[in-house]
């Protein structure tokens, strides 16, 4: 009454073994992504470090440089990306860095080595090379175009109907051999 349950006295029914296996796997399913976020920590951690080597690079960097957006991203596969094609990845055994760039043809990896100087280095040399592609685009953009000198339309027109009353002459030669 009132919403009281009787009480049971009886012991519990034994689990089935399905249900106990179930049980297990799904522990064991927790404690393994455990220790998948840890090691993504763990990646994430390692890029962070790789990050704030770079710091005095991009220090050097002028401000009104825009084509950098360092960071480190913690996805399923985390990544410090330098630019928008050029990340640093850890390899499958979690120690070394993998910096890559993807272009139109793949991925293709610019360095691989688990020590965090030489992979800064060729991040700064692959920084120096994009700072110098910039400046020769903006060179050739700040050069004057010469412009084309602007054609008289009535040297098109006098084009066009050379070009007809020669077709009707060859078709008309074409007629008379051939006919």
């Amino acid at each position: 009454m009132w919403g009281r349950k009787k009480r049971n006295d009886s012991p519990p029914a034994p689990a089935s073994p399905l249900k106990e296996a179930l049980r297990q796997v799904r522990i064991e399913t927790a404690e393994r992504s455990g220790v998948v976020l840890e090691m993504r920590d763990a990646e994430a951690a390692r890029l962070e470090m790789l990050n704030d080597a770079l710091d005095p690079v991009f220090a050097e960097i002028p401000a009104n440089v825009d084509i950098f957006d360092r960071g480190v991203s913690r996805g399923e596969v985390p990544r410090l990306w330098i630019d928008v094609t050029a990340s640093v990845l850890m390899a499958r055994d979690k120690r070394t860095y993998r910096f890559v760039q993807e272009t139109r043809y793949g991925r293709k990896v610019l360095a691989e080595t688990p020590d965090i100087k030489e992979t800064a280095t060729a991040i700064t040399r692959y920084v120096a090379a994009r700072l110098i592609e910039r400046e020769r685009a903006l060179a050739q953009s700040a050069e004057p175009r010469r412009e084309r000198p602007r054609q008289d339309p009535r040297r098109a027109i006098l084009a066009f109907i050379a070009g007809l009353l020669i077709g009707a002459a060859m078709l008309g030669a074409a007629a008379l051999l051939f006919g």
